[in-house]
């Protein structure tokens, strides 16, 4: 059975105020456990500023700071390049951000970070909208994926934030999920370890901002990789494995019903996005070794 240390006795303090059924206080939690107090955080405005903290409170036990929307990799670098300066190559330094400051304000930041080089470990946690702000459509939104606005469904596709990544021809790479937390320890150490830039994708669930019941956060995301619309993979040393290989993927509808935010889809919209998903899942296949 996966152990998780008690929150108390953890690196981040026993009670923070994310939203009931928070798909993102499970991976920080895990992440950082992960990692261990040997590593500096920088966090963007967002969900996960609620734990780096307001003034001078905050809800973790290790070193970091709140950095802009736009900047957190090229911050990290800075963070990186001081250490070096003192000749720690030990400590790990950790970007912690979410989607709209990954895919989008974020990105030109993040590709200059892989392109140079810079040692940093990377993490999305992508609830797929800008969900501290009101719920906004953001670059990794899905196609089809009511928000404040998007109201009537994306019109475009969610951007490709890990294909973006392995084109940089970075060490390691990697998607994971809150449903699977093995998974996300075991690639965050895969990760640490890299000789390089690394960069975590992980599918986070908002229940706010989805529309579900709280208590369903792990059973929309075990879905989502039922049906193929998120995929683990990883690329390391310039290969691709899919760590989790379904025989036959469940119709999309079996996780698109599960949420508010895809009631409006058509059934023509669902074969729109059930074709690109499973077209996306044989080109991944095809793409191992």
């Amino acid at each position: 059975m996966y152990k998780i240390e008690t929150e108390a006795k953890g690196l981040v303090s026993h009670g923070v105020n994310a939203c009931a059924g928070c798909g993102l206080e499970l991976v920080f939690r895990t992440v950082i456990r992960a990692l261990g107090e040997d590593t500096i955080v920088i966090i963007p405005p967002g969900c996960a500023a609620l734990f780096s903290g307001i003034d001078n409170v905050t809800n973790i036990k290790i070193a970091g700071y709140q950095c802009n929307l736009e900047n957190t990799a090229a911050s990290a670098a800075g963070v990186r390049a001081g250490l070096d300066a003192q000749g720690n190559t030990h400590t790990t330094v950790l970007a912690f951000a979410g989607d709209g400051a990954t895919a989008d304000i974020g990105l030109q930041s993040l590709s200059g970070m892989m392109e140079r080089g810079d040692r940093i470990l990377y993490v999305c946690y992508d609830n797929e909208a800008y969900m501290n702000t009101g719920i906004q459509g953001s670059g990794a939104s899905p196609y089809g994926a009511g928000t404040t606005t998007t109201p009537a469904g994306k019109p475009t596709y969610k951007k490709d934030l890990l294909k973006i990544a392995i084109a940089h021809h970075i060490p390691y790479a990697a998607a994971c999920s809150a449903a699977n937390l093995p998974d996300l320890e075991k690639k965050v150490k895969k990760a640490k370890d890299a000789k390089g830039p690394a960069f975590l994708h992980v599918h986070t669930p908002c229940p706010t901002g989805w529309a579900y019941p709280p208590g369903k956060s792990v059973e929309v995301c075990r879905m989502a990789i039922e049906t193929g619309a998120w995929v683990l993979y990883e690329y390391e040393n310039g290969r691709i494995t899919v760590n989790r290989k379904i025989k036959e993927l469940r119709p999309i509808n079996d996780y698109l019903c599960l949420q508010g935010r895809f009631k409006h889809m058509t059934k023509a919209d669902m074969e729109i996005l059930q074709n690109e998903t499973s077209c996306r899942y044989s080109e991944l296949l095809a793409s191992e070794g």
